[in-house]
């Protein structure tokens, strides 16, 4: 094996460690987000990140949405209302 070849193989390596590290940061990304942010549904938001890790990513951008999103406060209900 000559230089060269040396030299690709280990181009080739980065090049297989650092798609496999987007892919991995990618499918984390919401789940961080959601739990920085007090989701109140942030386990689900982090299992929707790493299932469409096996789905290709159609539809990661939604979860990633779903992180962001800012749920209401609940307001107590007025008394002598009776749900």
């Amino acid at each position: 094996m000559s230089g060269v070849d040396i030299f690709a193989w280990i181009v080739l390596l980065v090049l297989v460690a650092s798609t496999i590290f987007v892919i991995v940061f990618m499918a984390m990304w919401p789940g961080l987000v959601a739990r920085r942010r007090n989701h109140p549904w942030a386990e689900a938001v982090s299992i929707g990140g790493w299932v469409t890790l096996f789905l290709g990513f159609v539809l990661w951008p939604v979860v990633l949405i779903w992180a962001y999103v800012d749920v209401p406060a609940k307001t107590a209900a007025p008394r002598g209302e009776a749900r």
